[in-house]
C-alpha cells in the first residue's frame, strides 16, 4: 500500500520541513504522482478507452475508474508503483535543495507572516489535460 504522509518525508530525508509546508508538499507528490500515472495510463489507452474512462472521472465515480482499470488494465497497480519509486527517488536527491530552498524563504519572510510553501518540483510533471487534482492533502492509498 501507497502512503504519502509524514512518514514519507521522513523516509526521503524532509522531515525537517517547516509543518505549514509538509503539507503542501505532501500535496504536489500526490498530484505529481496522480499525473504521472495518468499520462502513463493514458499512452496505453485507446482513444475509445481514454473517453471511456474519462466519463468516470467526469461522474467523479472513483469506485466505478478503479473497476475499469483493474478490468482493463490488471497491471496498473504496478504502474502506479513503478511511478511512485521512481519519484520517490527523485525527491530523496533533491531533498538538501528542497530543504535549503524552505529554509532561505523562511528567513527571507518577514517575522509576522508564515512562509508559503514554495519548494520546487523534482522534476517539472508533463502536462495532461484531463487530470483532476485530488480535494486536498490526504494520503494516498493503491486500491
Amino acid at each position: 500500500m501507497l502512503k504519502i504522509d509524514n512518514s514519507l518525508l521522513e523516509e526521503i530525508g524532509l522531515d525537517s520541513l517547516p509543518a505549514n509546508e509538509k503539507n503542501s508538499f505532501l500535496r504536489h507528490v500526490y498530484e505529481t504522482l496522480e499525473m504521472r500515472v495518468g499520462v502513463r495510463l493514458a499512452d496505453q489507452m485507446s482513444n475509445e478507452q481514454l473517453d471511456e474512462f474519462e466519463r468516470y472521472f467526469e461522474a467523479k465515480d472513483d469506485a466505478g475508474a478503479f473497476k475499469w482499470l483493474e478490468t482493463n488494465f490488471p497491471n496498473y497497480k504496478d504502474i502506479v508503483q513503478e511511478e511512485f519509486d521512481k519519484l520517490k527517488a527523485e525527491i530523496a536527491q533533491s531533498a538538501p535543495q528542497i530543504l535549503a530552498a524552505s529554509q532561505t524563504q523562511s528567513a527571507q519572510a518577514p517575522q509576522t507572516q508564515q512562509p508559503q510553501a514554495q519548494v520546487p518540483p523534482p522534476t517539472p510533471p508533463p502536462s495532461y489535460p484531463n487530470e483532476q487534482p485530488p480535494a486536498g492533502p490526504q494520503p494516498y492509498q493503491q486500491q
